[in-house]
């Protein structure tokens, strides 16, 4: 019988895609035989994750999770929507976000390596993969905090209690009561999930993404024909705009659309006696930034089919 050793484990993984224990399993049920254990996996249905590894996921879950005064945030993917709906992927979405707000995790990479029942929370999604048939990945997580205050959450389009399709998170800092912290702090949140600002500050903003819309009014304004120092007004006027419209404090309140948020919460902490201040916030919208992949069904038929397309 061959010695199961931390090599022999990594190289089934590799080979199998199963999780760490396993493989370790496998080995030893089958005396560290290599193709008997890939054989051993393959008949408990563990030996297929590697093959959907290179699916896309860009459906799945984003998890939110509070205590007092912090909060966590976690995307989970998946391929499809119907793997929302899974008991098990639900589970295990609820105890990673649970995990992240214990740790304050805020790298991924560090959050799949910590513990979660007899191997990390990577073999855990790995064996999902497995047994739920589907691609799954941990895209990201973020963690906030405050001294005194609260973070409040929110989830838009929730398939369970803390998940859903959007997530958000809102750090206030103050020492206002409890009760108005966290009533101003829902408002925020559902403001942040369908306003969807890009910084807390004008000043936050990337200015990459300012210096693209400048280039875009920069040739609007060129088009009217006016005076060069008209279109510099022109430009400087709209990147202003812009500033103000994706900034959360100077984004109008979608509640009332007149107040700013900056004032909003003023007015939260005069009504309240007490101090209150947005600090910082979370919004995790379910596979934004991903590339799906799309594909003509029709038109995949009727290729392999020989059937000529119109062009």
């Amino acid at each position: 019988m061959a010695e199961i050793t931390a090599a022999l484990v990594k190289e089934l993984r590799e080979v199998s895609g199963a999780g760490m224990m396993d493989c370790k399993k496998a080995l030893g049920e089958t005396g560290g035989d290599m193709d008997a254990a890939v054989d051993w996996l393959r008949t408990k249905g563990l030996a297929t994750a590697a093959k959907k590894a290179g699916r896309t996921a860009a459906e799945g879950l984003v998890g939110v999770a509070t205590s007092g005064t912090r909060g966590a945030a976690v995307e989970v993917n998946s391929e499809t929507d119907f793997v929302a709906k899974n008991d098990q992927f639900q589970a295990f979405v609820r105890d990673v976000t649970a995990l992240a707000l214990d740790s304050n995790a805020n790298d991924i990479a560090v959050l799949a390596a910590a513990p979660m029942g007899e191997g990390s929370v990577q073999d855990k999604l790995t064996a999902n993969i497995a047994t739920i048939g589907e691609n799954q990945s941990l895209r990201r997580v973020k963690t906030l905090s405050v001294n005194e205050g609260a973070v409040v959450s929110y989830v838009h389009n929730a398939a369970a209690p803390g998940m859903g399709k959007i997530g958000v998170l809102v750090a206030l800092e103050g020492n206002a009561n409890a009760g108005a912290i966290e009533a101003l702090g829902k408002q925020l949140a559902m403001h942040i999930a369908a306003a969807s600002p890009s910084a807390l500050h004008e000043e936050g903003l990337d200015e990459a993404l300012v210096s693209r819309e400048r280039a875009i009014a920069m040739e609007k304004a060129a088009e009217s024909g006016k005076p060069a120092d008209v279109v510099e007004k022109m430009v400087n006027g709209a990147i202003a705009k812009f500033r103000k419209e994706n900034a959360l404090l100077s984004q109008v309140f979608v509640m009332d659309n007149k107040t700013k948020i900056a004032d909003v919460v003023a007015a939260a902490a005069k009504d309240a006696g007490g101090s209150i201040a947005l600090v910082d916030y979370v919004r995790f919208q379910l596979g934004e930034g991903i590339e799906r992949e799309t594909s003509d069904f029709a038109a995949e038929v009727a290729a392999a089919s020989g059937i000529p397309q119109p062009v």
